[in-house]
């Protein structure tokens, strides 16, 4: 039975796909435009929103490590779901009915930050369903993924022909609203209950201290800073290819969003291919393969930027990112085994670890040698993070095809 058939025939996993497919459109209604709006349409000033978006990341890891540690300990996942759910339709009501400095600071600083976190939550709950099945659980995992690449790439090019003519702050949060109520409503009738459907309602039988303790057992850290490292590629490329497409000869920022969107769009098919190999490769090997593949296009990117090949660089981009995006979720859900809402958190520890990685990177990288020198940087620091990876759990458990499992209490 395919991944996609799986995911159509059992209802919980219907409910998820749909909800990442809402999550992916949500974000692409609020989020590329945050800085126009902030700057142009509110008033904050450049340092203020950079105050906002540093408060958004802390509170956005915060809440996912938090939700995913209540999650296991009090088996009351349904509940945290509808809560964070609400915070996402409460920011952009809040946007649409009263748009100013006060509403941007607690929409996209605590809000929507806290609201995003059910991304963590559905991955956990998809990793519950397909407990009995973990051959095929990255499968159908990378299929419902790519739900939230693809409706990503369909809200942008939308917003691309409705803001041809003028820019409408209000049909962002419109939208924004719009699906985020949607999920929200989606959660509220679809999400099961604890412990029914046949999913275990066990509780973790941690408290807060012996829960931070087992996500920072030094096995859990290193492997989470390896994948840091390997997904910092992706944060990398962002911050960078506005960058050396201004700087390129003939370039616009009309040729950014092209370039940006067809890397988004190549992941999809790449993402809806991944299940036929899942099962018949092992996992770090997988992420080795796909960094190196997608590390070629974030090198190749400057040097051919005023080339016609650099067109071909974003069907690398999507191969590789398909795997580097992906797999780490199923990853965690065998490091922290019956764990699934500490292995949500350290989806969300990743995601500081790549960003803070990446700063640092480009920091350097401009600093002492340019765009090519941050790009082969960016691309070696990912390339070491997954050999690492991959010799991390040979070592570890050399006959396995699934990493180091802990678990348990102390």
């Amino acid at each position: 039975m395919s991944a996609w058939r799986m995911i159509m025939d059992q209802p919980v996993l219907r409910m998820l796909a749909g909800l990442i497919a809402l999550l992916g459109a949500h974000n692409a209604a609020v989020y590329p435009y945050l800085s126009l709006i902030a700057v142009s349409y509110v008033g904050l000033s450049e340092a203020a929103l950079a105050l906002v978006m540093a408060l958004a990341s802390v509170l956005a890891v915060s809440a996912s490590v938090l939700i995913g540690i209540l999650g296991d300990q009090r088996a009351s996942r349904r509940r945290l779901a509808i809560v964070t759910a609400g915070c996402a339709v409460a920011g952009s009501a809040l946007m649409l009915a009263m748009p100013g400095p006060f509403a941007l600071v607690v929409t996209h600083g605590i809000l929507l930050p806290v609201g995003w976190s059910i991304y963590g939550q559905a991955f956990g709950l998809a990793g519950l369903v397909m407990a009995g099945n973990p051959v095929r659980r990255d499968g159908v995992q990378a299929v419902i993924r790519a739900g939230m690449s693809a409706t990503f790439l369909a809200l942008l090019i939308f917003f691309t022909f409705a803001f041809a003519d003028s820019f409408h702050l209000d049909l962002v949060y419109a939208c924004g609203l719009g699906l985020s109520l949607a999920l929200f409503l989606l959660v509220l009738r679809a999400w099961p209950e604890d412990g029914t459907g046949g999913l275990p309602a066990g509780r973790s039988g941690l408290n807060m201290l012996q829960s931070f303790a087992e996500i920072a057992r030094p096995p859990v850290l290193l492997r989470m800073m390896l994948l840091g490292a390997v997904t910092s590629a992706g944060v990398v490329y962002m911050v960078l290819v506005s960058l050396v497409f201004e700087a390129a000869p003939g370039r616009s920022a009309g040729d950014v969003a092209l370039y940006v969107g067809m890397v988004a769009g190549w992941e999809v098919p790449f993402m809806l291919l991944l299940p036929r190999i899942a099962a018949r490769v092992r996992r770090t090997t997988q992420m080795a393969w796909g960094t190196a593949v997608y590390v070629s296009h974030l090198a190749l990117m400057p040097v051919l930027a005023d080339s016609a090949a650099l067109w071909l660089l974003p069907l690398l981009a999507g191969l590789g990112g398909a795997a580097i995006l992906t797999l780490p979720i199923g990853y965690y859900q065998d490091l922290m085994q019956g764990r699934p809402g500490a292995a949500s958190a350290l989806i969300a520890l990743q995601k500081l670890v790549s960003d803070v990685v990446a700063a640092l990177i480009f920091g350097l990288g401009m600093t002492y040698g340019g765009h090519l020198a941050t790009a082969l940087t960016g691309a070696g620091v990912a390339v070491a993070g997954a050999l690492a990876l991959h010799l991390a759990d040979r070592r570890d458990r050399p006959s396995a095809g699934i990493p180091l499992a802990v678990t348990g209490a102390p």
